[in-house]
């Protein structure tokens, strides 16, 4: 009682590593629910970064700095891919701003340049080979 760091809920709990293919960052990026530990635990390699509400600040600038604490504490080099679903201003920024972290941690950034149309609707895409 009294210490606000044992009150304070984490998304993730505690213990070891979990390693996936491919993880969507829960509730468009945002920073109330994605943190360092997160990424210390939540591994993978490609992580789709939705979010394109600067209002709300979605994506998160602090997630996308989250995830560069949280991979340079992981034990391997393996190439991570982010995946965002919109083009945001947030999004460039840090791409400029951090690139060589990036590059240090082996961090992709992968920009679309396809789009699908069906029937009346057209979106960007992008294609994933696990």
């Amino acid at each position: 009682a009294g210490n606000s760091k044992s009150s304070k809920s984490t998304a993730v709990p505690p213990g070891p590593p979990m390693y996936l293919d491919l993880v969507y960052i829960p509730n468009h990026s945002n920073r109330k629910n994605v943190d360092v530990e997160f990424f210390k635990r939540v591994r993978s390699s490609y992580y789709v970064v939705s979010g394109n509400d600067s209002a709300a600040e979605e994506p998160s600038r602090a997630v996308l700095d989250s995830l560069l604490e949280g991979k340079a504490q992981w034990d391997s080099n393996m190439q991570v891919t982010l995946i965002p679903t919109h083009d945001s201003e947030v999004m460039r920024e840090w791409y400029q701003d951090t690139h060589e972290k990036q590059q240090d941690l082996n961090i992709m950034v992968l920009a679309s340049s396809s789009t699908v149309v069906m029937q009346d609707e057209s979106f960007p895409a992008c294609k994933i080979e696990l």
